[in-house]
């Protein structure tokens, strides 16, 4: 069981404070088969905040200038477990590697503020 971190002060990131479980996945049998029809992404899971059939993956969590993935859950054929982060405060949080199926679509997303752009 992976549970997300409520104390991650970013406005930018999706949020959900109930406790984030990823189903259960087999270890393949062999490594080397699911290097080659697989790609490894590694962060921080999160439940996606409107949508139940796919995940957030947020690779540094702890960084101001975040940005973050989605994928469909159907299209994770493997997770595993990483060591949690942990910030100068000694807030935690846990991190996983998760397997995604190579030709599947995922999103890359990166917050910003919408601001004007001054003119020199």
């Amino acid at each position: 069981m992976i549970e997300e971190d409520s104390s991650m002060s970013d406005k930018t990131l999706p949020k959900d404070s109930d406790t984030f479980e990823i189903q259960a996945y087999k270890r393949p049998r062999n490594i080397r088969d699911l290097i080659k029809t697989h790609v490894p992404f590694s962060g921080a899971p999160q439940r996606h905040p409107h949508e139940s059939d796919k995940v957030i993956l947020i690779p540094d969590p702890f960084s101001t200038h975040t940005f973050y993935y989605e994928f469909e859950t159907e299209d994770i054929s493997y997770v595993e477990e990483l060591p949690s982060l942990v910030n100068m405060e000694g807030e935690a949080i846990s991190m996983a590697r998760i397997w995604v199926e190579k030709g599947s679509i995922g999103l890359r997303c990166s917050p910003f503020v919408v601001e004007d752009t001054a003119r020199k």
